[in-house]
């Protein structure tokens, strides 16, 4: 008697743990085990009226933590309308969403179809507005990801169709599982359409870790789209991984276009670091692009002035072209820095 009450109460526990905390619902409780697809699909299919329909799968470690703060320093989000709920409507006050280990995935459902898909922390309170909100349990994050790919390959060039698959390639991109690597890496194929690889490509650097910084670094060499190797390029910009800053490099120098390495030094800028200054003033004075120059000036002056602007002075003293010279001068200016006006007094008393 005593296990068939220990069961009972584990099992009641283990219900309630996966239950989201969400207010002003018409809450039903379904179990995928037979498989979600299945009974997405099913679901899904009988919903003429307005509805939710979400589970909750592992979510990668990290900053990937979402809700809505209100000004109070409380969250909460309506899930239907704007703005964020009252404090502590579902929640009982302030939330802490860091260390939340789970990944709220939520659909809307309208006539039959899905309209829309929004993810949160577990620990995020949500208001449905009155609606159906269908939970379900036992989902398995492999299925949940093939799921979403479906949905992040759907992309039928709609306004509409873009925003529902970018929202399912950001929900994929949570998950704590090899099967988003996996789902990733098939998006990134250069037979796939440049929106889907770019957005893809974003997200490797911001959640994959390892894995996404070395899939990126092949598409920075690889894919044949200009546009698709600046996405990666800024995606390099996101990773944590620190060999990120000399690939990063390597496109700066050996990128066959223009526009591709003048991107390169921009985000390097933005990494800063001894590197990446000496990698763009580099190209300051080597790239055979004179534009490619000028954006390693803007680059420069990107840089935290202590590193930024003696490399300027250095540059306007010393480069070879004209043009190169005169936006460096132009950069210094706008700087307002006592050592830039120091070099400007100095070069025109030099002149005089």
């Amino acid at each position: 008697m005593k296990r068939i009450l220990l069961l009972a109460l584990l099992l009641g526990v283990a219900a309630v743990a996966q239950q989201p905390s969400v207010a002003n619902a018409k809450l039903q409780m379904r179990s995928a085990a037979g498989g979600l697809e299945k009974e997405f699909r099913a679901l899904a299919a009988s919903q003429e009226q307005p509805a939710w329909l979400g589970y909750a799968v592992p979510v990668v470690s990290g900053r990937h933590n979402s809700c809505c703060w209100s000004s109070g320093g409380g969250c909460g989000c309506r899930l239907e309308g704007s703005g964020t709920m009252i404090t502590g409507q579902a929640g009982g006050g302030t939330v802490k969403l860091e260390g939340a280990a789970r990944l709220v995935v939520l659909f809307r459902v309208e006539q039959r179809k899905v309209g829309k898909i929004r993810t949160f922390s577990e620990d995020c309170p949500l208001d449905a507005g009155g609606l159906p909100f269908i939970w379900l349990t036992d989902v398995r994050p492999p299925e949940s990801v093939a799921l979403l790919s479906g949905f992040a390959a759907g992309d039928d060039g709609s306004r509409e169709g873009g925003r529902l698959s970018e929202s399912a390639l950001g929900a994929v991109a949570l998950h704590a599982d090899p099967a988003a690597d996996r789902a990733l890496d098939q998006f990134t194929a250069a037979d796939r359409p440049e929106r889907l690889r770019e957005r893809a490509a974003f997200w490797l650097g911001v959640a994959r870790g390892r894995h996404g910084y070395e899939v990126l670094r092949r598409m920075v060499e690889s894919d044949p789209s200009e546009k698709v190797r600046e996405k990666a390029v800024f995606a390099l910009s996101q990773s944590p991984e620190p060999q990120a800053v000399g690939t990063m490099i390597a496109v700066a120098r050996n990128d066959k276009s223009g526009h591709v390495r003048g991107q390169a030094l921009f985000w390097l800028a933005q990494k800063a670091g001894r590197q990446a200054a000496g990698a763009i003033t580099e190209a300051a004075e080597r790239d055979p692009d004179t534009e490619v120059k000028k954006r390693a000036v803007f680059a420069l002056s990107q840089l935290p002035k202590d590193e930024g602007v003696p490399l300027l002075i250095q540059v306007a003293k010393t480069n070879r072209d004209p043009a190169v010279r005169k936006q460096a001068f132009f950069w210094l200016g706008q700087s307002k820095d006592p050592r830039a006006l120091a070099f400007f007094e100095e070069t025109l008393a030099a002149g005089k």
